[in-house]
């Protein structure tokens, strides 16, 4: 699923900024519920969507899609939430890692967490369980997903980090950027005014106001 180099510019740019921001400027409703990253964390997850959906507990389409990967993918997998069967582990990832994704996002379980936990290779999960997958299908590949309750189209810029995961069309994205930097300055200001104690109450402007 390659992208132009202004797009991968774009989706470079994201990098920066940390996923409540981003979230605050897409009225805070996309955003995957429940998931948490499993992987040594330092830095932003950023790329596009390479879309998996499984039958839950089963892998077969996730390894198809590693055949797929194309560098600087994020592979979303709606595996239905399921947390009975891990879906992918520590070879898997390190597959994914290889040819060059940018991160894995998980609605299910992973296994070999400890191995996962010490890779700085961003992987995003519902839980872990030393239970492995089948391998029968079905599945399918680059369809529209949901994960944590967040629907992500192939293609859709994903970011992930400490906070979690939100996913958002490539259309609209420069506009989103310009936003989430002048938020960034705007809350850069309140926390100078803080430090000089000058803060003076609630922050009433812009979509940062109430956290």
């Amino acid at each position: 699923m390659a992208d132009g180099p202004l797009q991968g510019e774009l989706i470079d740019a994201f990098r920066a900024f940390a996923t409540p921001l981003v979230s605050d400027n897409l009225g805070r409703v996309p955003g995957a519920v429940g998931l948490r990253p499993f992987h040594k964390l330092g830095g932003i997850m950023a790329g596009r969507a390479l879309t998996v959906r499984t039958r839950p507990g089963d892998n077969q389409f996730i390894h198809r899609a590693l055949d797929l990967v194309q560098p600087g993918d994020v592979l979303v997998v709606d595996g239905g939430g399921y947390e009975g069967r891990a879906l992918v582990g520590e070879i898997m990832t390190s597959v994914a890692a290889a040819r060059g994704a940018a991160g894995i996002v998980l609605d299910g379980a992973i296994r070999d967490a400890g191995a996962i936990g010490r890779s700085p290779f961003p992987c995003f999960a519902r839980s872990a369980i030393h239970l492995g997958p089948y391998k029968d299908g079905p599945g399918a590949i680059n369809v529209a997903v949901t994960v944590g309750g967040m629907v992500v189209s192939p293609g859709d810029i994903v970011l992930g980090d400490e906070d979690g995961v939100v996913a958002f069309p490539v259309a609209g994205a420069a506009a989103l950027l310009a936003a989430v930097r002048a938020q960034e300055e705007r809350e850069a200001e309140i926390m100078l005014s803080i430090k000089e104690n000058r803060y003076r109450g609630a922050y009433a402007q812009g979509p940062a106001g109430s956290h």
